[in-house]
């Protein structure tokens, strides 16, 4: 909802005001798709270091911090010792 000064983001009202046009989430819960994101870089040989930012308004910080480290670790499996048609070459 826009009250005339309120632009897409709405950046002068505080974070956390109902009225803005979007807010910070903790990783996880919003719109980034994440395991496509993991996965396009697992696709490209990345394997350098992830960096979270963790920004909620909504959420307690130290609740939120080890939830989204959770979340993020949860999308960083282990890759397979042998292709996915190997397992079928012996049957």
């Amino acid at each position: 909802p826009q009250n005339g000064r309120a632009g897409v983001l709405g950046s002068h009202l505080p974070w956390g005001d109902p009225r803005r046009g979007w807010d910070f989430v903790s990783t996880g819960h919003g719109d980034v798709p994440w395991e496509d994101s993991f996965r396009a870089l697992d696709a490209i040989g990345y394997a350098g270091p992830i960096s979270i930012e963790w920004e909620d308004a909504g959420m307690d910080r130290l609740h939120g911090a080890a939830q989204a480290v959770q979340y993020v670790r949860s999308l960083l499996w282990p890759k397979p010792a042998a292709s996915f048609d190997a397992a079928f070459r012996n049957q």
